[in-house]
């Protein structure tokens, strides 16, 4: 009896790590929070705690109302640390209302409509030569190269970064998290 307690309990045990590990893989952990695929892109991004520069631009720009539509959209969201590597002052003025124009097409540059996963990002790489490219919302290009065991994201003025998260898979699209922000 004693024996057949101890086997239910680390049955039970495995099941649970068993269920834990599988919705780990479901659901990707984004600067610190589970990011949910029933979930809007704003849903899940409010909740990392890597994301809040980029949560305050996308209010500060009248966007969340936009990413929390259908959809889809991808969208390859910076960093806190990403926006850092901005010159000093270029966020705060950003925000300023005055700048809202500028704001949402810096926000716009780092959306393209439509689901775009890793998978086809390499697809498109491997038949086009080496290089991928995206029209963003804001009407500008992303251009994308395998790099190592990743990917590098270049914006029009030539700044690159690397996609750090691919495949968060949001309801509305897909965010890949990446280093760098992109500038039209």
């Amino acid at each position: 009896m004693n024996r057949t307690f101890r086997a239910a309990i680390i049955a039970s045990a495995i099941a649970v790590s068993g269920t834990t590990l599988a919705a780990a893989a479901t659901n990707p952990m984004v600067g610190g929070a589970a990011m949910y695929a029933n979930k809007t892109i704003v849903e899940n991004a409010v909740n990392s705690k890597d994301h809040t520069t980029l949560v305050a631009a996308v209010k500060a720009a009248g966007l969340v109302e936009t990413l929390s539509g259908p959809g889809p959209f991808t969208v390859f969201a910076p960093t806190n640390a990403a926006f850092a590597k901005l010159p000093a002052g270029t966020v705060d003025t950003l925000l300023k209302p005055e700048n809202r124009a500028q704001l949402t097409t810096v926000l716009t540059y780092h959306v393209v409509p439509g689901t775009v996963t890793a998978q086809d990002i390499a697809a498109k790489i491997k038949g086009n030569m080496g290089k991928a490219t995206y029209t963003t919302v804001a009407g500008g290009t992303l251009t994308f190269a395998k790099s190592g065991k990743g990917y590098t994201i270049t914006d029009a003025k030539g700044n690159s970064g690397k996609i750090t998260i691919a495949n968060v898979m949001q309801s509305n699209g897909v965010i890949h998290v990446i280093d760098t922000v992109m500038l039209p």
